[in-house]
This record gives structure tokens, sequence and C-alpha cells, in this order.
């Protein structure tokens, strides 16, 4: 058993140039043949110059990385928003609505009249969510509670969430769609308290 054992690995041996176990010099071995100077996938014809190619794996990052317009901003334009309803200046918060004010449902004249009612309009806005990104749009969705006056001096109370949308810092966005605008209102009547 040892014999075989031993006879098995001189052969493997002389298969592997290791060894002489028929006795031949191993001298008159050709070779290897050099390796094919044709790329394969693995290895690229082209070398990829240095700033160019694939940010983070090839190229150094971006000197000075575009900061997109977090909630705070769509915060603001909020803010914004029920400061121009409360004082009655609805053209003001009609272009604050997506799609030059068109995103509110309504024309500019009907959405001033949907106003009509109140004497008074008091928005407070809750704590943004996070930013809801994808395909190149950005939402935030942020709770708001509104309480006042009716014009016949019963109270009111609305409360909701209100989301707002823009579109992310791509080639060929305008101003105007880089900007955040509401987008949709869930604001319902709740009891006065």
């Amino acid at each position: 058993m040892r014999a075989a054992a031993a006879a098995t690995l001189a052969l493997l041996l002389t298969a592997c140039g290791g060894g002489e176990a028929d006795g031949a010099d191993n001298a008159n071995v050709a070779a290897p043949a050099p390796a094919s100077p044709v790329p394969t996938p693995l290895t690229p014809a082209t070398t990829i110059p240095a700033g160019e190619g694939i940010p983070g794996v090839s190229a150094p990052p971006p000197s000075s990385p575009v900061a997109e317009d977090g909630v705070a901003a769509a915060k603001a334009v909020l803010d914004g928003y029920f400061s121009a309803v409360s004082a009655g200046r609805y053209a003001d918060a009609y272009a604050l609505w997506g799609n030059s004010g068109r995103a509110s449902g309504m024309d500019a004249d009907a959405f001033a009249a949907s106003f009509a009612k109140f004497a008074s309009y008091d928005a407070v806005i809750g704590t943004p969510g996070p930013i809801d990104a994808g395909a190149g749009q950005r939402y935030v969705t942020i709770p708001v509670r509104v309480t006042g006056r009716l014009r016949d001096g019963g109270r009111f109370a609305l409360e909701g969430p209100v989301v707002l949308h823009r579109t992310g810092d791509i080639d060929g966005a305008t101003v105007e769609q880089r900007s955040w605008r509401l987008s949709d209102s869930g604001l319902k009547p709740r009891p006065v308290g």
C-alpha cells in the first residue's frame, strides 16, 4: 500500500515538473508561452485617465457636491404659504402650489374664494418627515394644524398632512421645478378644542 502511494506521488511530481521519477532531464522542457496581448474582459485594453470614469471608484469625488434643498427649505415654503393665506395674499399662496398653482385643484379665483368664509386662519406647522426620494423627485410630508374663526363668529380647526414636492437637482430641471411647492393637502375638519 505504501509503495502504491509513493508511486502516485512520484507520478504527480513528474507531471507538475517537481521531480524526476523516470530519470529524464527536465532542462529540455519548453517554457510556457507568454500571455496573449489580446485584452480580455478582465484586463481592459485602455486605462481610465485620472479624474474620469466612475465617481468614487475610478475617479476622485466631485470637488464641491451639490447640496439639495432639504426639509428646512420645504418647511420655509409651507410657512410662507400659511403666512400668505393668513394675510389674505391669496395670489402669493396660490403660486406656492405646484404647476403654477394648478396642483391645488382650482384656478386662482376659485382658490381665493375658498378662503372667503374665514375671518382668521392660523397654522401650526409640525415636524417634517424625511425626504422621500426616487426617480429624480423629492417629497416631504409635514403635519399641520390650522385654527381660527369663521366670518359668522364660529371657531374651526383643520388638521392633517401637507405634501411638498420638488424635482431633484438634475440636468434640464428648471428653477421652478427644483423649488419646493405644495402638491397635496390632507387637511380635514377636526373638533375645536
